[in-house]
């Protein structure tokens, strides 16, 4: 056959063809820009945002270990270091295996619920490297790996705040099972009502904006009613029980610090401004506490102490945390001033009116300034005071009022919990160790080594 015939029955065959298809490329002509603009609208994570949420997830681990781990061991008696240290350390693994097991899904598994997240995501179930979880502005998104993990640390760091509560006489086991129990039925229960937009303390347009609420108010509750229930230390009152170490607190709250902006900034869920008015706020309110702290112990005890820079440095980040993307700078400063004296108070003055045995003033730090952060924040949110200002048709007494509410329902769900939860697990394996293990001290009787050697 020649080219000329040849070309010209191709031609032929490619009419054809091209009259059968046509209908076929007139609807994928007319379904093109649909699909476009589907493919469109869909957020592509930011891999800038990606990156700022990855740091900020490994520094919350940091606050844990070795940050609070630390601190709290520097509290305790050289012969209770390690118990600390292990306690929080296997506390922080065991909910983490909790939290993507079902905590994920109680938290946040998009149940229409008011208390929990339901049972959608249980396992991790849907979660993939490809789907993605909003963040506070429109049409912007995290990968939702990242936003498991982030909550993770949260989850893991909470229940050991409540460790220094009843150090140096609980039994491991007991502290560990608690935790696990408590994290089931207190922690994503509020985690889930004040963070959700399903859930009920959020409905309510309680502000809240890194955990003074889920993280602090829940954890001190649950650990004065711990240090009540577990009972004072052996020879409480009468031995010698001051910190061993405060070379390691002061490296412990260091950490704690360095590791808070984590925990502060990245609840912004994006490298935006507000996650640098979190940092500043973060900062300075830090700094304030500590000065106050300082000056109230010079003006009260003649003297300011490392315990008491400590001390101040914790309470100014507890009170800026529900505060932190919410208020304006001058607002943190005055928030840090005013906490170091009342957590103060509380820690010297009340503690010993009443005569609880909280090791490591988890109730007068964390509690007492959660509570302070939260309600301040209900005032200082003011764009008149230089916050970023309330809700459409909110007044400052209107948000203060929701903040009051959002506090008692957080004390009375952790307080009757914890109170239940604590008697379960005396049941099961008691409580605290015996006699002699506490005074031989728990590195030894719990776990058979000892943080130094002469």
């Amino acid at each position: 056959m020649s080219s000329f015939k040849l070309s010209t029955s191709l031609g032929r065959v490619g009419a054809a063809a091209a009259a059968l298809l046509a209908p076929a490329i007139a609807f994928a002509q007319e379904t093109a820009p649909a699909a476009a603009e589907a493919v469109a609208a869909a957020p592509v994570p930011d891999k800038g945002d990606t990156a700022f949420m990855f740091i900020c997830t490994i520094l919350v681990l940091f606050m844990l270990v070795p940050g609070l781990a630390l601190f709290y061991g520097g509290l305790v008696r050289a012969k209770n270091m390690l118990s600390v240290l292990m306690q929080c350390t296997v506390i922080g693994a065991v909910v983490m295996l909790i939290w993507v097991v079902y905590g994920y899904s109680f938290a946040f598994g998009g149940s229409d619920s008011a208390y929990w997240g339901g049972t959608a995501k249980l396992f991790l179930s849907g979660v993939s490297k490809d789907t993605t979880a909003a963040t506070f502005s429109a049409g912007v998104v995290i990968p939702e790996y990242i936003f498991v993990m982030f909550q993770m640390t949260f989850a893991a760091i909470t229940p050991a705040l409540i460790v220094g509560a009843f150090a140096e006489r609980i039994k491991f086991s007991a502290a560990v099972l608690f935790c696990a129990l408590w994290v089931t039925f207190v922690y994503f229960p509020v985690a889930h009502m004040v963070w959700d937009a399903n859930g009920l303390l959020f409905k309510m347009g309680a502000l809240d904006f890194a955990g003074g609420t889920v993280v602090h108010i829940n954890a001190g509750i649950a650990g004065i009613v711990g240090a009540i229930m577990v009972g004072k230390r052996t020879g409480f009152g009468k031995d010698m029980m001051a910190p061993h170490s405060m070379t390691l607190t002061m490296v412990g709250a260091s950490m704690l610090w360095v590791g808070w902006f984590g925990f502060n900034a990245g609840s912004n869920l994006e490298a935006s401004g507000g996650a640098m008015l979190a940092t500043v706020n973060t900062f300075i309110a830090t700094a304030a506490a500590i000065v106050s702290w300082s000056l109230v112990e010079t003006f009260t005890r003649g003297k300011a102490s490392m315990l008491g820079g400590a001390s101040g440095m914790v309470a100014g980040l507890v009170a800026v945390t529900p505060a932190a993307g919410i208020v304006g700078p001058m607002g943190a400063i005055v928030l840090g001033l005013i906490v170091s004296p009342l957590c103060y108070f509380f820690v010297s003055v009340v503690k010993n009116k009443f005569g609880y045995d909280d090791t490591a003033d988890v109730f007068g730090v964390h509690c007492v300034g959660g509570i302070f952060g939260a309600l301040a924040t209900g005032i200082f949110a003011s764009a008149s005071l230089g916050g970023i200002g309330y809700a459409e048709g909110v007044t400052m007494s209107g948000q203060f009022t929701t903040q009051v509410t959002a506090v008692i329902i957080t004390i009375l769900w952790c307080g009757i919990g914890s109170a239940i939860l604590y008697k379960i697990v005396d049941v099961i394996v008691g409580l605290r160790v015996p006699v002699e293990a506490e005074r031989e001290g728990l590195d030894l009787s719990s776990h058979g080594e000892a943080a130094y050697h002469s």
